[in-house]
């Protein structure tokens, strides 16, 4: 097999929830480029725009709606797509967050935070990777956060769901990596993205950041849909358990 074919996820199908918009905009664009034909599960339609690019590359890209807050409905999603295709890739790439200071964190939106971040990753990597067990084959991809390694500032749920999905990711790995299935996480930087407006806003918070990124720039949806490709793809077919950060050199300043 060639370099590039390694790379390659032609007939593939990849499922990656809230794949629409932000990060999993860059995830699915990148997926899609990549030869994968791509199901979101999301709350909204995809954009027109991400919708012409799977047209025009050749890719089909299907949406099934779903609340991912309600467990029977995630459950309801995933039966709807293994009824008709065999799924190749998982990318959990969907998250939530919730600013509170920590003494006053309301225990709702706690619970909301950790379901859609840490329990919806464990329900569809089940769902999801029994057939990929039976099979020999298939890649779970997690999406964590240098959260997953620092505690940030009123983001408590966010930060424990993230430190949840790491080490749900090594422990999953030493049961699959023998069995064919490969579990791995990305762990973005400072992402310019709709979850962060915050931080963008906020400009002595967002010069207190940037001037810590040895890059020198916040990072993209394509920076880290092009690492979920190679995840994805064979030529990562060694890497097991890995929580990779893509962060600008953030984490080794």
């Amino acid at each position: 097999m060639t370099a590039g074919g390694r790379f390659s996820l032609s007939g593939r199908t990849a499922v990656v929830t809230g794949g629409g918009r932000g990060l999993g905009a860059g995830v699915t664009t990148a997926l899609l480029t990549a030869g994968a034909d791509v199901v979101v599960l999301a709350r909204r339609d995809p954009p027109a725009e991400l919708v012409e690019a799977a047209r025009d590359l050749g890719r089909t890209l299907e949406f099934v709606p779903v609340d991912l807050v309600d467990a029977d409905a995630v459950d309801a999603a995933a039966d709807e797509v293994l009824a008709r295709r065999e799924v190749d890739v998982l990318v959990n790439n969907a998250g939530v967050q919730e600013r509170h200071p920590a003494a006053e964190f309301p225990l709702d939106a706690w619970d909301r935070v950790l379901d859609v971040n840490l329990r919806v990753v464990l329900q569809l990597t089940q769902r999801f990777g029994r057939p990929m067990l039976a099979r020999g084959a298939g890649a779970v991809i997690n999406m964590a956060s240098l959260l997953s390694f620092q505690g940030g500032l009123n983001v408590a749920a966010y930060a424990a769901s993230k430190g949840g999905v790491a080490q749900l990711t090594k422990a999953l790995a030493n049961e699959w990596a023998g069995r064919g299935v490969r579990v791995n996480a990305v762990a973005p930087g400072y992402m310019a993205t709709e979850m962060n407006e915050a931080l963008l806003a906020d400009p002595v918070r967002l010069e207190q950041l940037s001037a810590r990124i040895p890059a020198g720039r916040w990072g993209t949806p394509e920076d880290v849909g092009d690492v979920v490709v190679f995840l994805a793809s064979p030529a990562a077919g060694y890497v097991h358990g890995q929580v990779l950060a893509v962060d600008g050199g953030w984490m080794g300043r």
